[in-house]
């Protein structure tokens, strides 16, 4: 099947470019300047929307009603619908701090769903956040799953799936660093979050293979005092050490403008990934829902754009999706939409070790793209070159206005 996509606007490599994309059997063959190239078995009017790569979410538990801990394939395969409707084409799926059968339930769903697409977002690994978390840093974790590093478990989920491709674990846990380099030598990126590290306990982690942070400033050190010394945290970590990477949680909730800002400017797009850090409840915005599994997961409160926990003293995960995480960085931080693109494509795919296969359009990779306008609006979603999703009201409406149709 050939394909072609006229009048859009690529946005990569900063810069805006008119092109027209060809597709063949689900991958990209040329992007050429407008009316340079030739006809195809089926055209695409991209009626001069921007154009991208599929945003990439490297951190997400849920989102439609569903959770990845749910266990069950229509809870995945709801998760995946859900994001994808809102740009996102690629996710890694993220997990909790359970138990040791619930992980395991995980994993191997993962493993049952891995290569499937259908109308959902491509799976591009697992996330285990967790459960080797610093107690006092459980943020909306459940306390009564969290553990020191126990080798005969993560030993036994790496095994079982291979493509786990970062676990979050707080380093200052005795038994960490030994983790940190049994996942460095099984190709798993070990990130730092729910830790109350201090700046040298993180440098001596990165040796063992520690190389991100999970959703800066959530759950994390910053800041203390020993003996009247002031001491760096994980915070000042990811600012100083130019070898960590980071994310954000970007919904304008759970990190106010001028730490978006700080964030942006000063760690920037290069090392900077943007995360919505969903759960089940990303696309509502009112009511009651459960975070973690519907079998043991806790109760919470969806209000202010954001879920709470039932007391309202901390949040319980954000109900946010990849086009809003764009517009509240361009409308919060200042940043361009070039920067904002890359903090959601080719940043983050570089981040997890997938730069050569995902996170960018260019001849020879899969057609995993997005149309949308300049509010981040979606149009248009395709994966392996096919639509998955089209909002047709919205395009007929902005022709209407323009009196095409």
């Amino acid at each position: 099947m050939n394909t072609v996509i006229r009048n859009a606007k690529l946005v990569q490599d900063g810069r805006i470019t008119r092109c027209d994309l060809y597709i063949q059997d689900g991958k990209i063959t040329n992007v050429l300047p407008p009316g340079k190239g030739w006809g195809a078995e089926e055209e695409i009017d991209a009626d001069g929307f921007y154009l991208s790569h599929g945003f990439i979410d490297i951190h997400v538990h849920g989102g439609g009603g569903y959770d990845f801990m749910d266990g069950t394939r229509e809870a995945w395969d709801g998760v995946r619908r859900l994001h994808l409707q809102h740009g996102t084409t690629g996710i890694v799926a993220t997990t909790l701090a359970a138990t040791m059968e619930e992980m395991t339930a995980a994993a191997r769903m993962y493993n049952a769903c891995r290569d499937e697409l259908g109308d959902g977002a491509r799976l591009l690994g697992l996330h285990m956040e967790g459960p080797y978390l610093a107690p006092a840093q459980s943020g909306a974790q459940d306390p009564a799953f969290i553990r020191g590093p126990i080798p005969q478990e993560y030993e036994k989920l790496v095994e079982l799936c291979p493509d786990i491709r970062r676990w979050t674990v707080a380093p200052e846990l005795e038994g960490a660093f030994a983790m940190g380099d049994y996942l460095k030598k099984h190709g798993v990126r070990s990130s730092i979050g729910h830790s109350d590290a201090t700046y040298a306990q993180v440098k001596e982690a990165m040796a063992h293979g520690f190389t991100h942070v999970t959703h800066l400033y959530s759950a994390m050190s910053t800041v203390t005092r020993q003996g009247g010394f002031r001491r760096g945290g994980v915070v000042e970590s990811a600012y100083v050490l130019p070898e960590l990477t980071s994310e954000v949680i970007a919904d304008g909730c759970h990190l106010p403008a001028e730490l978006l800002q700080m964030a942006y400017r000063f760690i920037g797009p290069d090392r900077l990934a943007l995360v919505t850090d969903a759960m089940r409840a990303a696309g509502q915005t009112e009511g009651e829902s459960i975070l973690g599994s519907l079998s043991k997961g806790q109760r919470v409160i969806i209000e202010d754009g954001v879920a709470k926990m039932p007391d309202r003293k901390a949040f319980a995960g954000s109900v946010c999706t990849t086009d809003r995480l764009a517009r509240t960085m361009m409308r919060l931080a200042g940043a361009t939409l070039m920067d904002t693109v890359k903090m959601l494509t080719e940043t983050p795919a570089r981040i997890m070790g997938l730069e050569d296969v995902t996170g960018r359009v260019e001849s020879g990779r899969a057609a995993d793209l997005v149309l949308f306008d300049e509010n981040i609006n979606i149009c248009m979603v395709l994966t392996d070159g096919r639509v998955r999703w089209e909002n047709k009201e919205y395009r007929d409406r902005r022709r209407n206005e323009r009196g095409e149709i």
